[in-house]
């Protein structure tokens, strides 16, 4: 990767980008709330299951398909995979997470001149937006899907340091210990069949439906 490509890479996956995403835990406080994490390990495990059953295995590669259709300029194929992704977000909390975050970034890249992902008007979900700033940017599509769940996994380790609470050591401590699952998630992402792909969490979805009646919640999913 050439300099110029590392350093938007760096820009648009950092958690100084202002879409929002600090404020989602993603049914992780829900977890917390009923004890399913309460330490370092038990942290580290649900991290990694998540990455593995759910961003793995349906997050990441959609987005990779709109990588793939935003380098061929498939415009079908961009709005189905865009459509599909907000279909499946099962919850309120979760749909409203995508699109908030996906037109925070989409109204950014107009903003400063990058690019225009919106598509006749149509909700923009978050991966199609980061698609459209990778493809404007030149940035090379491995790194870009490794950044991308790099901070997914970034931002649920620092939900547990905020909520379990875990010291800043461990949870830099965890980051290092997931980079072998990350690389995995990764490389399934770029090869799993359009015939494999699952979203199948029912568990997450129930912990995303209580945690819309949370008591005293910080976060926004």
């Amino acid at each position: 990767m050439n300099a110029a490509a590392l350093l938007h890479l760096l820009q648009f996956a950092s958690p100084a980008l202002p879409v929002g995403g600090y404020s989602y835990s993603q049914g992780l406080e829900s977890a917390l709330e009923d004890g399913l994490v309460t330490d370092a390990a038990s942290a580290q495990s649900w991290i990694a299951r998540m990455l593995h059953e759910v961003a793995a295995s349906w997050d990441a590669p959609l987005f990779w398909r709109l990588l793939q259709a935003r380098t061929v300029r498939d415009d079908a194929a961009l709005a189905f995979w865009n459509d599909t992704f907000l279909a499946s977000r099962d919850t309120a909390e979760f749909r409203a997470e995508t699109v908030q975050m996906g037109y925070s970034l989409a109204r950014l890249l107009a903003e400063l001149g990058v690019a225009d992902p919106a598509q006749h008007g149509a909700e923009v979900s978050f991966p199609a937006a980061f698609a459209c700033a990778v493809d404007a940017l030149g940035i090379p599509h491995e790194e870009a899907l490794l950044a991308l769940l790099f901070s997914w996994l970034e931002n649920q380790v620092l939900v547990c340091v905020k909520s379990v609470p875990l010291g800043q050591v461990a949870g830099q401590r965890m980051l290092l210990a997931l980079r072998p699952d990350l690389e995995r998630a990764a490389l399934h992402a770029r090869t799993v069949p359009d015939a494999a792909l699952s979203n199948w969490s029912p568990g997450l979805s129930m912990l995303s439906m209580r945690h819309e009646v949370q008591h005293g919640r910080l976060y926004r999913s």
